[in-house]
């Protein structure tokens, strides 16, 4: 399906406007929750933690840097 250009533009105005609306909507709903809806939803989200102890290289490192080293090498 092939859409000509004032379709495109038409379409992607559309999903503008509903990235607004849903940010006012995010907006809205963050400022009505409850301090205990708040504590509810961050307890939830704790809980999918791992309660095991992260490995000594863990603890002092993110990975980050030899995530950088594979993407240089990559690009090489």
């Amino acid at each position: 399906m092939t859409l000509d250009a004032r379709a495109q533009r038409a379409w992607m105005e559309q999903w503008r406007r509903a990235a607004v609306a849903l940010a006012e909507q995010r907006k809205r709903e963050l400022r009505a929750l409850s301090e205990a809806d708040a504590l509810a939803a961050s307890d939830a989200l704790l809980s999918l933690a791992t309660l095991t102890r992260a490995r000594r290289p863990r603890l002092t490192t993110s990975g980050l840097v030899q995530q950088q080293v594979l993407f240089h090498r990559m690009r090489a």
